[in-house]
């Protein structure tokens, strides 16, 4: 057996060549998953052509109810290793084309932000949205933050759409007006955390370790921007030091968030703290750069009006909401916060998929 030459061995250990080859490696995984991406919008826009010629050919003629069998067995005959020509998916693709038809002033947009996304994503929005405002809530979101397809089922379950930005807070009257919707869209009421199992008698402390050990199913749930940054943070203020339950930092307000957990309902002197605790951040680890803190306070139940009442006079930006706890999430439910590669890999991976099997 022939020994590796010197010169191979210093190659492989050269700096240079590492650095080239570990750029043509990425090179050649960004053009493989720009390609699948390529073939899926045109895939995608092929179903949707003849979405609408069978819609049409269903209105204006006479070949019954006998069509899309008909249509289905000579396609597949044709085409016998392309799943995506049965029966069972060809009136998807009919229902595809009649859902976003229903509303005409989502427009041509829509459509080709349809392209882009998967056939199973588009299967699942159409399935469980009951109407074409909320499915589209559910398609921006998935092109903006590249939701996998279970964690956008997971997402439409948990009724996200009704959820997101229904906190109670003072962020009109503390923060600058486009600082202010951005915070508000941030936050969610109820915030769902049903991949906890916890006793009926829990308290704070075991919320919150229940929470961090599921850490990436927490900021799934918290949502886009949210980055981890500590739990019982010591801020020592005078003689004493003080612990926040949680502290995260928000990449698109670009501020801190401070979360402060409560197994009860929500009380007045509740917001006083909470209060407190974001000055302490505010003159501690916020930067010049930094956009003001943002605290979130976390209970069992509140009163809605008792909640606006505490929170008016408060110059600090604060939001209250509720949190539920409900059965634990199936095993086949991968809740992740992907990195950009993963999402990548992801979205390939399911294109692939797609165009071999047909996504039935």
């Amino acid at each position: 057996m022939n020994k590796p030459s010197a010169k191979k061995i210093a190659l492989a250990h050269n700096d240079d060549y590492k650095g080239w080859l570990s750029t043509l490696k990425k090179r050649f995984m960004q053009t493989r998953v720009q390609a699948a991406v390529k073939v899926n919008q045109e895939l995608l826009q092929f179903y949707w052509q003849l979405g609408e010629q069978i819609v049409e050919k269903q209105k204006n003629s006479t070949w019954g109810d006998g069509f899309l069998t008909q249509l289905s067995q000579d396609l597949m005959h044709e085409f016998p290793d392309i799943k995506g020509f049965s029966l069972r998916n060809l009136k998807y693709i009919r229902q595809w084309v009649q859902f976003w038809q229903g509303a005409p002033e989502i427009g041509q947009q829509a459509v080709a932000q349809l392209c882009q996304i998967p056939w199973g994503h588009n299967i699942a929005i159409m399935s469980k949205c009951p109407s074409v405002t909320e499915a589209h809530f559910y398609l921006a979101s998935t092109l903006q933050y590249g939701w996998s397809r279970n964690v956008l089922i997971h997402q439409i379950e948990s009724g996200l759409y009704q959820r997101e930005g229904k906190a109670i807070t003072n962020f009109e009257q503390t923060l600058p007006p486009l600082q202010s919707d951005l915070a508000q869209q941030s936050l969610k009421d109820p915030y769902v955390f049903d991949f906890l199992s916890l006793t009926d008698n829990y308290n704070e402390r075991e919320l919150e370790k229940s929470l961090v050990k599921h850490i990436t199913q927490f900021l799934l749930e918290l949502g886009a921007g949210f980055a981890y940054m500590g739990q019982q943070v010591p801020v020592p203020v005078g003689d004493k030091d003080f612990y926040l339950d949680l502290l995260f930092y928000h990449t698109r307000l670009s501020c801190y968030v401070v979360i402060e957990l409560k197994t009860i309902d929500f009380e007045p002197e509740h917001a006083g703290k909470l209060n407190f605790y974001i000055n302490a951040v505010d003159a501690q680890l916020k930067k010049d750069s930094d956009q003001p803190t943002v605290g979130l306070l976390l209970c069992r139940k509140k009163d809605k009006l008792v909640a606006e009442y505490a929170l008016k006079g408060i110059e600090t930006p604060i939001g209250v909401s509720e949190y539920q706890l409900t059965q634990a999430l199936p095993d086949n439910l991968k809740a992740s916060l992907p990195s950009i590669e993963e999402i990548e890999a992801e979205f390939a991976k399911d294109v692939a998929n797609e165009l071999g099997e047909g996504n039935e």
